[in-house]
């Protein structure tokens, strides 16, 4: 396949800001490897290729185990995820299959509360969120696994 455009390069006034967002997240006191596990679990989900391998990449040269990595896609049969991490698991695959049902379900929500302050829910949203816009760019675009 050949990458059809290259949004950074067309219009790097928007790929900017997307990565100011990814920094204010990368900075925030939501843990890095929660974030990293809802890109990958968003990825997998959306078919982002590119996504995919970047943040299994990106999470293995951070220590992340090959267990954990394996173990993203069966999140739910998996026993090498902390309650915090599974709560984020299911409210990412919520969030991002919103076309297959009405909304995410309260259990799901009050699950994450459990284990998140608002002020987490709300960026762990916004990973969400930009996870999503990612790969959605990177599937239209085309973009290339490793590259």
């Amino acid at each position: 396949m050949t990458q059809r455009v290259n949004v950074a390069k067309h219009v790097p006034e928007a790929y900017h800001h997307f990565l100011a967002v990814e920094k204010l997240l990368r900075d925030s006191e939501l843990p890095t490897s929660t974030i990293e596990l809802v890109k990958l679990r968003a990825s997998q989900i959306n078919g982002c290729g590119y996504c995919v391998d970047m943040h299994s990449r990106d999470m293995k040269k951070a220590g992340e185990s090959d267990e954990r990595l394996w173990s993203v896609v069966t999140w739910r049969e998996a026993t090498v995820f902390t309650p915090a991490e599974r709560a984020a698991l299911a409210l990412v695959e919520e969030a991002t299959r919103l076309a297959d049902r009405e909304a995410v379900p309260d259990a799901v929500w009050e699950q994450a509360a459990e284990h998140y302050s608002e002020q987490q829910l709300a960026l762990l949203l916004v990973s969400i969120a930009m996870i999503n816009a990612w790969n959605r760019i990177g599937v239209a675009a085309r973009l290339t696994p490793g590259t």
